[in-house]
């Protein structure tokens, strides 16, 4: 079949798309973002909605916090432990509708490398939940056994004299581990473009020393979170520092914990200051591409030039999306491991918690009836219902706290933040390897 000629595509209606020199003398001029802009970037109400809810959950944590250190209030439901909680699982959401986007698409390459990544990190999860306590002090151990010792006093107690538990501890590692191999799908996309824009970042910044300081900093943050719950590297050289022939404790075990939540909460937020750093990195991709476009032969048409510039600025809430989460998630874990496994930000330290048993659940008092009014009694029983109600959750929350002891919530929320921390780390260091080498080669 010939091919249409300049006049076959004019008597059609067509035009030939208009091209320029791929070194024609093109210069970007920078402006700021505004939300205006932003509004019609996809993903950004999920980004501004996350982040208004976490500077809630942080607010509602820190009155929490400020009110339990004036009054003793253990036997309330910590709120702002629960707005942690709801914060951590709202971040998992939103990195899995990011993920689910990957899968929906043509192109496989990305479906593949979360694929890979989500076994990679099954198998890492499952060496990591057999090295003993000695070596990673996340207290797994006793955390279960407090929950399965819990749940059994409690079921006897409710009158179920045969039951028991129908799993292992096994299979809860197991599930655990299918957990983390999940997490660890959702934080691939995010530790490669984090990789990506740190050494765009460095290299934007190089006549600035103390940025590239605080983004190194910033970069190598999860790798002193996963030292910190390395037991002989960390507590045990702290506890037993070796000075000559002698040894020192420079920080004691109780301080340590303590130590060890400033640590990370700093870190966290060291890596929110610099957000401004990366993301603008990110948009500097267009005059790197630019750059390289002039050093290539040949004509381009203008529309592709419009195109890559619209398509970098239009992926921006998704970047913003994946250097946050990993971030909350990180952040409010830990905030979550202090309100729930009763941790202290000071140097004195609560007795270490051990299992609770479970108490008999209390039970209302029945009301009398007595010679009431028809108006009275409504009121009277609207009382009641409104009393019964709070017994209920009251009853509701003390069952929890019965089962779900500080010794659980220690160990659970003390492996998430350390396998958040170590997702990063591999998927991030990953990247650097990809970025730093393979594509320029």
């Amino acid at each position: 079949m010939p091919k249409p000629n300049r006049r076959d595509r004019r008597q059609n209606g067509e035009s030939k798309p208009l091209t320029v020199p791929r070194d024609i003398n093109l210069h970007l001029q920078k402006a700021p973002i505004n939300a205006i802009d932003a509004l019609v970037l996809r993903y950004f109400l999920e980004y501004q909605w996350l982040v208004d809810f976490a500077v809630y959950a942080t607010g509602v944590f820190l009155f929490t916090e400020c009110y339990y250190s004036v009054v003793d209030a253990r036997k309330e439901v910590n709120i702002g432990a629960i707005w942690c909680v709801l914060t951590v699982l709202f971040g998992l959401k939103t990195l899995h509708t990011l993920m689910s986007h990957y899968f929906r698409s043509e192109e496989g390459g990305e479906r593949s490398v979360c694929l890979a990544f989500g076994f990679m990190s099954l198998l890492l999860a499952m060496l990591v939940l057999v090295v003993r306590e000695d070596y990673l002090e996340f207290g797994l151990e006793s955390g279960f056994s407090s929950l399965f010792d819990n749940l059994e006093i409690f079921a006897k107690q409710q009158g179920y004299a045969d039951w028991s538990i129908p799993v292992t501890k096994l299979t809860v590692k197991l599930g655990l581990a299918a957990v983390s191999a999940y997490i660890g799908s959702l934080l691939a996309f995010p530790g490669l473009r984090l990789s990506q824009t740190h050494l765009d970042a460095v290299q934007m910044y190089s006549d600035r020393p103390l940025i590239q300081l605080l983004l190194h900093m910033s970069f190598l943050s999860p790798v002193i979170i996963l030292v910190l719950w390395v037991k002989p590297m960390a507590r045990d050289f702290l506890a037993n520092a070796p000075l000559g022939k002698t040894s020192v404790t420079l920080v004691s075990s109780d301080t340590f914990d303590s130590m060890r939540l400033w640590i990370i909460v700093a870190s966290c937020v060291l890596r929110l200051a610099l957000t401004r750093y990366h993301m603008q990195a990110y948009l500097n991709l267009a005059q790197k591409w630019v750059e390289q476009m002039k050093k290539e032969a040949g004509r381009i048409a203008a529309i592709d030039i419009q195109r890559k510039m619209t398509r970098i600025f239009c992926y921006l809430t998704v970047v913003t999306l994946q250097y946050l989460v990993p971030i909350f998630l990180i952040l409010f874990s830990t905030l979550a491991l202090k309100a729930l496994g009763d941790f202290s930000w000071g140097t004195s330290m609560e007795e270490t918690p051990g299992v609770t048993p479970a108490v008999v659940m209390p039970v209302a008092a029945p009301v009398l009836p007595g010679a009431l009014d028809e108006d009275e009694e409504g009121v009277d029983n609207m009382e009641e219902d409104i009393q019964a109600t709070v017994a209920r959750l009251s009853d509701t929350f003390a069952a929890l706290r019965t089962v779900l002891t500080p010794i659980f919530f220690r160990g659970f929320f003390a492996f998430l933040t350390w396998w958040v921390a170590a997702c990063q780390v591999l998927s991030s260091l990953f990247g650097v390897y990809f970025h730093q080498y393979l594509m320029q080669n």
